[in-house]
């Protein structure tokens, strides 16, 4: 099991928290005039990536707030969580094959 740290709490089990996919993934500019598939693209397309990962959680059994965490996708290993807004943390960011 995960130990994420709220940055809002401190630090919970994971089953405190809900996922909420990629952290800092451009929106469409005006929704109304793009197409169908680029839309989809933005709701459902979300990187796979082996390593570094930003992502978005919500605090969902706890202060239910948004916030970002930066975790590696292969060793779970968490590098550091951030508001909503914040800067991210200066990680070093990995990348596997």
């Amino acid at each position: 099991m995960l130990l994420i740290p709220c940055p809002y709490c401190g630090e919970r089990a994971e089953n405190e928290f809900s996922y909420g996919g990629e952290a800092h993934k451009p929106r469409p500019e005006v929704p109304e005039e793009i197409s169908d598939a680029t839309w989809a693209d933005y709701v459902f397309l979300q990187k796979n990536t082996k390593g570094t990962y930003y992502e978005r959680w919500i605090h969902s059994h706890g202060c239910r707030r948004w916030f970002n965490l930066v975790r590696d996708t292969l060793t779970h290993e968490i590098h550091g969580a951030y508001r909503m807004g914040e800067a991210p943390p200066k990680v070093d960011e990995k990348t596997y094959v």
